[in-house]
């Protein structure tokens, strides 16, 4: 994924570095949480107590509400996605530890909602046997490539996401040459929406609407997805988000 500086009718490509330390990408992205993933962060390495001897490198809030867990390396490794996944189960069993943590944070009345939780992995690669275990395992994880660039610019990419992804892929919407079925691409975006957002659907928005509304959000639909492959339709209970690292409509 080279970047190029313009220079008059040139493109002069611009070197990749890497950061001098893990914390360092660590500090960049929890200062700017909001920009990067729309959360909030609650605390930096996170002690999981002494029992399990972990700490969650940050531990935040998402825009909904939910719980959110980053880990990064600064170079590939598949301890990454372990750590995470620990990191997954343990915040399942210690809901309490997690809502105190956000409430000595944001104050008593933050409300926690535990319908999901965002994990997210930041590394510069993964091994196609990390990714290949990941979608095997269907859990609710996102991975995100990171490139620093000698010009102080910072490049993230997502890479995989389960609900997205369609981890397990139900539907076949994958051919054996890995070519995809369209009429299957989109049988498989309604599962993922159906899988990751329960009883909540797009069509169920437009239910008792008249023919126009039903009409321009349809077109609106239409035009946003077709913006990038990388958006995701997320049904919720009063609205339909669109989201890339966040809701971006």
């Amino acid at each position: 994924m080279p970047i190029f500086d313009i220079s008059k009718s040139g493109l002069v490509p611009v070197a990749q570095k890497n950061f001098g330390l893990e914390k360092d990408l660590q500090s960049l992205i929890e200062n700017n949480l909001g920009v990067v993933f729309n959360c909030q962060l609650i605390a930096s390495e996170f002690s999981t107590g002494a029992r399990h001897a972990g700490r969650i490198d940050s531990l935040g809030l998402s825009e909904e509400n939910n719980p959110v867990i980053i880990e990064y390396k600064k170079v590939e490794s598949s301890e990454l996605i372990n750590q995470s996944l620990f990191y997954l189960h343990w915040i399942q069993d210690h809901r309490g530890d997690f809502e105190l943590a956000a409430q000595r944070r944001f104050g008593n009345d933050v409300l926690v909602d535990w319908s999901d939780i965002r994990v997210i992995c930041i590394a510069p690669n993964y091994k196609k046997y990390d990714l290949h275990a990941v979608q095997v395992m269907g859990a609710n994880i996102e991975l995100w490539k990171h490139r620093l660039f000698a010009n102080n610019s910072l490049y993230l990419e997502e890479v995989f996401h389960a609900v997205g992804a369609m981890a397990n892929d139900p539907s076949g919407t994958l051919r054996g040459n890995g070519a995809k079925n369209p009429k299957m691409v989109e049988a498989g975006k309604k599962a993922a929406v159906t899988r990751a957002t329960g009883t909540y659907t797009f069509h169920q928005k437009l239910e008792g609407k008249n023919s126009t509304i039903q009409m321009l959000a349809k077109a609106a639909r239409h035009f946003i997805l077709g913006l990038d492959e990388s958006i995701e339709e997320m049904p919720k209970k009063f609205y339909v988000a669109y989201k890339t690292s966040q809701n971006i409509v």
